[in-house]
């Protein structure tokens, strides 16, 4: 009788303003870092001459280095969550690991005109970032119990507003730092708000809810499971087979887009110029009001029509939609290879196509990763999604890698590039169409898996 009163009057758990706070300042550092990383890479140590015959191999030079960056930092969520999981605990890894990005933006800031120090300070950066991606968002769910546990959506959709509003500022902002104070500056900025972050998530040590860490052995044996545990995972991990490719149209928004912008008319309407880093905030400013859309509007009114939209047709939908921005962004390049100068407006289209793409499949494929694993591989499965963009950014430096040094993919210039990924991505859609409608689902919300059901 008395367990709706205290449900409804239960108010956030005092250690989530910080985790927010220190959320909003890290994805600044980040993002801010990021928005400027290519157009600096090429202006500042491949083709600082502006030479126009260097500029294709500089171009991928720099786009080989990005995407090896962010091949890392993805990668490392995993080894982020079983030390937190099982050895120091999600508090400890959260800030000794924070302290340690802090250290990686100062590199990058120091070493702004030596590449050697400057690809350290990336790498520092990377360890950081990866380390502490997976626990973050696991110890925002640690600060909930029974009693306002209703209030977790909130809590995660301020925080994904969090991430939103860091990275739409830093990506506004940095450029102009950029642009008018250096390289130092620029890098330097994000390094200060990795600073802030990491001060606001320590000010909040006394008020968090920390759970402690299982042990190496106890975490092995529930990882590891009864047979239907290791049934789940390979069940997750065929989806998730498919799921690179989507990443690696997606990740170019930040390299190959940003540097193919720099060629365009950037004059939006008279007397507004963005910088070429600065379009990318269409898709992060476009997707804050799309995911709400998707999730309340269009997926409802679908299933109102007797449409089923399953985790994996919506996924698959998202693929074709992403594929359409590449499209886009291909015959933009061309326009480019002909002599042209064609409207930044046309990537403003593409970003926002992009985003909606994405957007259908990230999302779902969070949702895929904890419905679809048992309670002791939650952990797991939500570290190897985002292990997904990790495969995606290593498969991109080596197509860059090769391309830089004159190997067998040196053809792929120009539209060639983006209408490769395109073929890429119809091919995967066929596979992955004939594979979900094949796959046997268990969905594991509560405490037994529901009955199989078909993955039409």
């Amino acid at each position: 009788m008395h367990s709706q009163p205290e449900k409804t009057a239960a108010t956030f758990p005092s250690s989530v303003p910080f985790i927010i706070g220190s959320e909003v300042a890290e994805r600044f550092s980040y993002y801010g870092m990021l928005a400027i990383l290519p157009t600096f890479l090429v202006a500042q140590f491949f083709n600082p001459g502006r030479d126009a015959s260097l500029t294709a191999g500089a171009e991928a030079r720099a786009n080989e280095l990005v995407h090896s960056f962010a091949a890392l930092g993805y990668a490392l969520p995993v080894v982020g969550a079983l030390l937190a999981d099982w050895v120091l605990g999600k508090y400890r890894v959260i800030l000794y690991l924070s302290i340690l990005y802090c250290g990686g933006h100062a590199l990058l800031a120091v070493f702004s005109e030596d590449l050697p120090g400057f690809q350290l300070g990336l790498l520092v950066v990377a360890v950081g970032m990866g380390g502490i991606k997976s626990s973050v968002t696991a110890n925002l769910g640690d600060q909930f119990d029974q009693r306002t546990a209703h209030l977790l959506p909130k809590a995660y959709g301020w925080f994904q507003m969090a991430i939103d509003v860091g990275a739409a500022v830093a990506t506004v902002l940095t450029p102009l730092l950029y642009a008018h104070y250096g390289a130092a500056v620029a890098f330097g900025v994000p390094g200060v708000l990795m600073g802030a972050a990491a001060l606001t998530f320590w000010a909040g040590r006394r008020r968090y809810v920390r759970v402690p860490p299982t042990g190496l052995r106890a975490g092995l044996r529930h990882t590891l499971g009864p047979g239907e545990s290791r049934a789940a995972l390979r069940r997750v991990l065929t989806v998730f087979a498919f799921v690179p490719a989507l990443w690696m149209l997606n990740e170019q928004t930040s390299s190959e887009w940003v540097l193919q912008a720099t060629h365009l008319n950037r004059e939006l309407w008279p007397g507004f110029r963005p910088l070429a880093e600065q379009l990318q905030v269409t898709g992060i400013v476009f997707g804050i009001g799309l995911n709400p859309l998707l999730t309340y509007g269009l997926y409802p009114a679908l299933a109102r029509r007797g449409v089923r939209v399953t985790a994996l047709r919506r996924m698959g939908a998202g693929m074709v939609i992403a594929a359409l921005a590449v499209l886009i962004i291909g015959g933009v390049q061309r326009s480019l290879d002909a002599g042209n100068t064609p409207s930044a407006w046309w990537q403003v289209l593409a970003y926002c196509v992009n985003t909606t793409g994405v957007i259908m499949v990230a999302i779902t494929g969070l949702e895929y990763a904890y419905t679809h694993a048992p309670k002791a591989l939650k952990s797991l499965t939500t570290s190897l999604w985002i292990l997904t963009i990790a495969v995606a950014n290593f498969g991109l430096s080596l197509l860059h890698g090769n391309i830089a040094r004159g190997g067998w993919l040196t053809g792929l210039h120009g539209a060639n590039f983006y209408w490769f990924f395109v073929a890429l991505m119809g091919l995967n859609v066929a596979l992955f169409a004939l594979v979900a409608s094949r796959l046997e689902e268990k969905i594991y919300v509560g405490p037994a898996p529901t009955v199989p059901l078909p993955a039409q």
